[in-house]
């Protein structure tokens, strides 16, 4: 029986609007349950009691080398009005070495919050990277 090994993370694709766009790296697929923290005042304990609440989402970052006429993370940032903002829904897949989803994590009614630039060095030698981060409104995980 050949040894199983965990699934690398450099092999994935995202896919925004159903196409595909090339990211560098992601980072921030987070989910959370606040705890409560509650107290009866006749409890003859002298602590909490810790119960599951609300759901908490992390932002997503995304990050890509900057291409000549491409300013789409800066014209995404842009629709973003008082109380409007164009969301989009997110796939973001692990994939195996026969380029098959491994994990596939979805992200509902993401919008930009924040794009930044690349750092600018004259001595440098790296590829331009600009990075975008969302917001959302949840993120599910399947197993494929």
């Amino acid at each position: 029986m050949p040894a199983q090994y965990p699934t690398p993370a450099f092999h994935f694709t995202v896919q925004w609007g159903g196409t595909r766009v090339g990211f560098t790296e992601v980072s921030g697929l987070t989910q959370e349950n606040q705890p409560i923290e509650y107290r009866e005042g006749s409890s003859l304990d002298y602590a909490t009691i810790k119960m599951p609440g609300m759901p908490k989402n992390g932002n997503i970052t995304l990050k890509r080398g900057i291409m000549k006429a491409d300013n789409e993370f800066a014209n995404w940032l842009s629709t973003v009005k008082l109380n409007t903002v164009e969301r989009r829904d997110l796939v973001i897949s692990l994939l195996n070495e026969e380029h098959q989803p491994v994990m596939t994590y979805k992200v509902h009614n993401a919008f930009p919050v924040k794009v930044e630039g690349p750092g600018l060095k004259s001595t440098g030698n790296e590829v331009a990277i600009e990075s975008i981060e969302l917001a959302h409104e949840g993120l599910t995980v399947q197993n494929d």
